[in-house]
């Protein structure tokens, strides 16, 4: 693979420690200027792969990597580097609360006018939008771990206060988070022969069938769905909304909004967090905001979570009930997405949503989800193969791995990037809003690098990682190369010259997303190697011969000929214990051990049988 998260990710952290950190302070905002969503992307450049990946720890100076200490090295030396760390995330979570300590979760720049002649109003750039809760959710989950670590090795007891108040201000906005999310949770409940059932069922129909065949199915297939938003969903918006569903002749759908739904109920009981702001998302789910939704509910009940106890009693009831709309809402699209006995509504490209909207950036969207089921469903890997082969169309659509030309309309979903119109943003005086999506490239490779890492055909695999490299090489050719942003991202130009050339300050945006891309390969790399079972079978097959030809080597009286023999034998027996342990996880590595010894044997074998020739 030629993606090395290790080197890039320490790259790319003496990058942005460079262009960040100046004259002893840390230099908010980027190309896209300051609001809560692009500091969190910001600081998760760091934070993330610390919080993700052992090699990278920065919350225990004595654990710390040299080559981590050098490439943060004008934050300070390893001692200095999670000290300064404390004050900068606290700044953030001071910066993004009011002044009652209330969090904030404002798009602010990110939001942009559906009529260019209309600018954004400053009420409408304070909306609360679902990715700065999503993104929330992970910083506040990488801070709390990183505090709590911290403190266990902290003696002073005025930095320790630091940790503490930045552990509360972290825990403060993970739960306000969570209940953001709570309330941006949205069931869209429409008729069969309505536009939007229409286009749902000619979606799902890729076998020409009968309308009324479809809906028996589909409604059949999404029976379990229906009855757990009925019955379970009781607090936040969508409580009530399954009870419609009994009728027949009604369809739906779910997942999130762009922000707080409109009308949505408060979620009682935690008034210590502040008011909860009224909500002016329209109650419809938008894919793209499923999506960031359901990854970061994913990271409430991680393996990290639950090891480092990072959720308290409240926040566990909390996650308990965003858990459940995370099992309905994949279920639900995984369903859609797989829906029917020969080609899929996913490999129908690109994808078609409900309210018309169509494009491959959704098509990438919905392979996150299937994959998600999959994974959970231990699927073979003819089905994630399907999916796979999904990828590289879309690669190959748009434009990463094969020459743009002059006019290509295929570029436009680098730049300017797939817009999505926020319903319901302009209520409050103002253009409607539109949320602009760029990252389809590190999509595209995170995607891959699962689909790689998850196939155990060594030959499906090694397609997937060609893939892989050719979408990596894709993003190293849109590196900035000058100035503030000099090694991180992104210039599109460099790889589209039809698209006009950014300028020089980083994207914490785009390069956020690159490093989620690095920090999934190298849990990919760090995971046991997949491989085949005909290998397994094969090395099982080699064992089973070694351990009886050794066993023979010694019924012959091997290991009674001499001090030296003895010690031979017993370096074979250590090596078949050795590969015994290890042909599980890596049959490629025990088969060499195994050839060894084999190998070894056989060579005894043949001076027997020279000693018994010449007598």
């Amino acid at each position: 693979m030629k993606v090395q998260p290790r080197q890039q990710i320490i790259d790319i952290w003496r990058a942005t420690a460079r262009s960040s950190y100046v004259d002893k302070s840390w230099i908010w905002g980027g190309r896209d200027g300051s609001n809560s969503i692009s500091d969190a992307e910001h600081l998760l450049c760091l934070m993330n792969p610390a919080a993700e990946v052992p090699t990278f720890k920065l919350d225990d100076p004595d654990q710390m990597a040299e080559d981590v200490v050098d490439a943060l090295r004008v934050l300070g030396d390893s001692v200095e580097i999670p000290r300064r760390l404390v004050g900068i995330l606290t700044e953030y979570f001071v910066r993004y609360s009011d002044e009652d300590g209330t969090p904030l979760f404002s798009g602010g720049g990110y939001f942009r006018s559906g009529d260019p002649s209309i600018e954004v109003s400053k009420e409408q750039q304070g909306l609360d939008v679902v990715d700065s809760f999503g993104i929330s959710v992970t910083l506040s989950l990488a801070t709390i771990g990183f505090a709590r670590v911290f403190r266990g090795v902290v003696k002073r007891a005025d930095l320790r206060q630091e940790i503490d108040k930045l552990e509360r201000l972290a825990s403060a906005r993970l739960t306000a988070a969570m209940i953001g999310m709570l309330r941006s949770f949205s069931v869209n409940v429409f008729e069969v022969d309505s536009t939007l059932g229409r286009t749902l069922i000619h979606m799902v129909n890729q076998n020409a069938l009968p309308n009324r065949v479809i809906v028996e199915e589909l409604r059949n297939e999404l029976r379990e769905i229906h009855a757990g938003l009925r019955d379970e969903v009781i607090i936040g918006s969508g409580a009530g909304q399954g009870g419609r569903l009994d009728n027949p002749n009604l369809l739906f759908e779910c997942g999130w909004s762009w922000g707080i739904v409109k009308g949505a109920p408060k979620v009682e009981g935690f008034d210590n967090i502040g008011p909860q702001r009224a909500g002016a998302a329209e109650n419809a789910p938008y894919l793209y905001f499923t999506v960031v939704a359901l990854d970061a509910v994913e990271a409430l009940f991680s393996d990290r979570t639950r090891l480092l106890g990072l959720l308290d009693e409240e926040q566990l009831r909390l996650a308990q009930s965003l858990q459940l709309r995370w099992d309905l809402t994949q279920k639900y699209w995984s369903t859609i997405a797989q829906f029917g006995n020969e080609r899929w509504p996913l490999e129908d490209l690109p994808w078609r949503t409900t309210d018309g909207v169509e494009s491959d950036y959704l098509s990438l969207l919905v392979t996150s989800i299937s994959v998600q089921d999959l994974v959970s469903r231990r699927a073979p890997d003819e089905a994630l193969n399907r999916v796979g082969r999904v990828l590289a169309e879309l690669a190959g659509r748009n434009r990463i791995n094969r020459r743009s030309f002059p006019g290509d309309s295929a570029v436009s979903i680098h730049h300017p990037g797939f817009g999505v119109d926020l319903g319901g943003s302009e209520e409050d005086g103002g253009p409607s809003l539109r949320w602009i999506k760029t990252d389809f490239s590190p999509l595209l490779l995170q995607r891959t690098i699962r689909i790689a890492g998850l196939l155990k055909n060594p030959v499906l695999r090694q397609q997937m990682v060609s893939l892989a490299d050719e979408v990596w090489t894709h993003l190293e050719h849109r590196r900035i190369g000058d100035d503030r942003g000099r090694d991180l991202w992104d210039q599109p130009a460099n790889e589209f010259p039809q698209i006009p050339r950014q300028d020089s300050r980083p994207s914490w945006y785009y390069t956020k997303r690159v490093v989620d891309c690095l920090v999934t390969a190298a849990q990919v790399i760090g995971n046991p190697p997949v491989s085949g079972s005909r290998l397994a079978d094969y090395t099982s097959d080699l064992l089973a011969e070694a351990e009886h030809l050794f066993d023979q080597e010694l019924l012959s009286g091997s290991s009674e000929a001499g001090p030296a023999m003895r010690a031979k034998m017993d370096t074979l027996r250590q090596k078949l214990i050795r590969a015994r342990k290890i042909q599980g996880d890596r049959p490629g590595s025990a088969g060499v051990l195994i050839s060894e010894v084999l190998s070894a044997l056989d060579n005894l074998a043949a001076a027997r049988e020279d000693v018994s020739g010449a007598n």
